[in-house]
């Protein structure tokens, strides 16, 4: 009982799927086709269907697991412990003086490099 009820829902996504890929493409289609209106309205238009679509997309199992997977990476997010300004700002001049000294290094390598290769050259 419980497999036709599956079956029955991915039969019911898959149309759900196929309305959203229909909207997607009237949407490319209807910017294209009304390309002399003003873009005001074509965005608008846009937004509309997009809008549409992803609230389709959502009734679908996928969706429904997607939009749960946004829900915990919320919840994650705000679980992080975020640098202070002062972390953020130093660790921000110890990479930065790190950069400068690794392409000097790698500046004067290169230099001595080409000189000894121009002085086997001649």
């Amino acid at each position: 009982m419980e497999s036709k009820a599956v079956q029955s829902n991915s039969r019911f996504d898959v149309v759900k799927w196929l309305v959203v890929f229909v909207l997607i493409a009237v949407g490319v289609v209807g910017n294209q086709y009304f390309s002399a209106e003003s873009l005001l309205y074509r965005v608008l238009a846009l937004v509309g269907l997009a809008i549409v679509a992803v609230f389709v997309a959502l009734q679908t199992a996928r969706g429904q697991r997607f939009a749960t997977l946004l829900k915990e990476a919320r919840v994650e997010i705000r679980k992080v412990v975020w640098p202070t300004r002062p972390e953020l700002v130093q660790t921000t001049v110890i990479v930065v003086v790190f950069v400068l000294v690794v392409s000097l290094l790698l500046w004067g390598m290169d230099s001595i490099i080409s000189l000894l290769v121009a002085g086997f050259i001649g």
